[in-house]
């Protein structure tokens, strides 16, 4: 006979860019990573799925999700993605366009639940060492970074997912190199920690 006392599995799914992957920083550092250590102390928690990568837009992402073909749903989704859409100059109506259609993709992975799918906001890279060093306008990518987080949280709201605001502490990289991972542009593993109790704090009051 099945074991009936064994203790239910949840799935995770992170969709994103670099900041999903942990671009620059060991495995056990990204943020779906830590968040997964964080509720496995009281939850059982599978190892979370990623599809991200370094450089992907909005259009990118999509693409490379409908070639994954998934056909499981996850008990939760996080979708974090725009920043290369404004490092390359794209403008915000498509952006509006291709995020919604995302988290219209991402609500449909986790069963149809928007309110067990997180957005994360961008954070700013303005702050960091190479948008310094390259000589980039700081004040402009941070004008550019909230532009595109209000359509996130926008979008987020009237789809009923939950929108978690990250972009703030990311600006706090400025006064504190530890946030910075080695390559001068990506968040340490110390960054991605703060979004990963962001995450598990919300996700275990879905669980109670």
């Amino acid at each position: 006979m099945p074991n009936s006392t064994l203790p239910r599995s949840y799935s995770y799914l992170a969709l994103g860019d670099s900041y999903t992957i942990g671009e620059s920083v060991a495995y056990d550092e990204c943020f779906p990573a830590q968040t997964t250590a964080l509720l496995s102390i009281n939850k059982n928690f599978e190892t979370p799925r990623i599809i991200a990568k370094t450089g992907w837009t909005t259009d990118e992402l999509a693409t490379n999700i409908k070639q994954q073909n998934i056909r499981n749903t996850f008990d939760f989704v996080s979708l974090l993605i725009g920043v290369n859409n404004q490092y390359r100059g794209r403008d915000t109506a498509n952006y509006r366009k291709e995020f919604s259609q995302l988290l219209d993709t991402a609500i449909k992975c986790a069963n149809n639940k928007p309110s067990h799918v997180m957005v994360l906001s961008i954070p700013d890279w303005g702050v960091t060492p190479f948008a310094l060093n390259s000589g980039r306008d700081r004040t402009q990518i941070a004008k550019e970074i909230n532009w595109f987080n209000s359509i996130s949280k926008w979008v987020a709201e009237q789809r009923g997912a939950i929108f978690i605001e990250i972009t703030a502490h990311s600006r706090k990289a400025a006064a504190d190199a530890s946030l910075i991972a080695q390559d001068g542009l990506h968040p340490s593993g110390k960054m991605y920690e703060f979004w990963a109790q962001q995450l598990a704090n919300i996700i275990l009051t879905k669980l109670k």
